[in-house]
């Protein structure tokens, strides 16, 4: 195992009728400003929740942020910010929203261009306080320091990160997912799962628990998957899902371990040039990482094959076969086809994506394995 520091801020707050909570946690001398997406949350009654918890506050609103929020939005908001002199952040929405947000948190006072917080990494000033009432269990984001955001005039999507952008604290209640239509639900749990793998199908530093407790998640999110994907799915199987999606990217898998990401680095460049769902993206190159990766994931991937699939035959040359079989299969189960072809994406995209790794310079994986020709043979894989 390697060495590692571990410290999560966040506070959750979970549970049937929890919304109703934001008034004891937010201070009253703040104004706030809640950010949300196009709406949904008028029609399931979240908006109305938070807006009664809220009586007696200074809050103002920001609506409008799109699913893969988009730099040009998301500046508007901060000379929003930047006018009424807001003091805290409020995110009611899924991982875009809360995604969204932090970057608005970071780039009111960033001295500089704020695309250099995601393109170059910069090191964030002074960043607003934030908070989030999750409405859609996918990234993540409501429990960790990481954002992703998308700039469509360039057709470009980045990833930002830093312990700044912890949120104090996000309010879970799982009564939000029975509204959730099946095929996000469908991209959320897909998301969460290949959360997982990316901490989790890397090369082996012998970390037992992080590897019992990824499985766990893993094996979590295939159980209730069937039953949360029906039109009402039980309130237990969206509690397990909610918590599942968080557990899966809140830092708490992966101390001491080596990390991937190269699945998510590539299917964020088939969302900005494709207009791909994200969890769509992730079905469709997993299983290429998996084969093109084979040999230096093998000890977990036959580790996955036994414990979470419960192939105990899976080993050797056949570990790799049987892991995309099944992964596959499990997406194919939630209504998600695999394969660039099923979605008429073709060379002219791989040649694209290939061009802008090389031209960024772009070396990802574990142990930077996955070159900008690494990332071509993976995304060949899946035509």
């Amino acid at each position: 195992m390697n060495n590692f520091e571990f410290q999560n801020p966040t506070k959750i707050v979970f549970g049937k009728g929890s919304i109703a909570r934001l008034s004891d946690l937010l201070y009253k001398g703040e104004k706030i400003m809640m950010t949300y997406g196009g709406g949904s949350i008028k029609k399931n009654g979240v908006y109305d929740q938070v807006k009664k918890a809220l009586e007696g506050f200074s809050v103002i609103e920001f609506g409008g942020i799109e699913p893969n929020p988009d730099f040009d939005t998301l500046m508007k908001a901060v000379e929003v910010c930047r006018k009424e002199s807001v003091g805290v952040l409020l995110a009611v929405g899924g991982g875009s929203v809360i995604d969204g947000t932090k970057f608005i948190a970071a780039a009111v006072d960033f001295q500089g261009d704020p695309w250099n917080l995601l393109v170059k990494r910069a090191e964030p000033g002074e960043v607003l306080p934030i908070a989030t009432v999750l409405t859609m269990p996918a990234t993540g984001s409501e429990m960790n320091g990481n954002a992703v955001i998308s700039r469509r005039a360039t057709k470009e999507k980045r990833d930002m990160g830093h312990p700044k952008y912890f949120p104090m604290f996000s309010i879970l209640d799982p009564e939000v997912v029975y509204s959730i239509p099946k095929r996000q639900k469908a991209n959320g749990l897909i998301d969460a799962f290949i959360h997982v793998c990316e901490q989790y199908l890397t090369d082996d530093v012998d970390a037992q628990i992080q590897d019992r407790w990824s499985e766990g998640v893993m094996k979590t999110i295939v159980n209730i998957a069937p039953e949360v994907i029906k039109d009402n799915p039980t309130y237990d199987a969206c509690a397990n899902y909610m918590w599942s999606a968080t557990c899966a990217l809140n830092n708490f898998i992966n101390p001491g371990v080596n990390q991937d990401w190269s699945t998510h680095m590539i299917g964020h460049e088939l969302t900005a040039l494709c207009g791909l769902d994200h969890g769509v993206t992730l079905a469709i190159v997993l299983p290429g990482t998996i084969r093109v990766l084979d040999k230096f994931k093998r000890k977990k991937l036959e580790m996955f094959c036994e414990n979470v699939w419960n192939l105990p035959d899976g080993k050797g040359d056949a570990a790799a076969d049987f892991a995309i079989q099944k992964t596959e299969r499990f997406f194919n189960s939630l209504g998600v086809k695999t394969r660039l072809s099923d979605y008429g994406i073709g060379e002219d995209v791989i040649t694209e994506i290939v061009r802008r790794f090389r031209e960024r310079g772009a070396v990802l994986g574990e142990h930077g394995i996955v070159t900008p020709e690494v990332a071509e043979q993976i995304l060949r894989n899946r035509l």
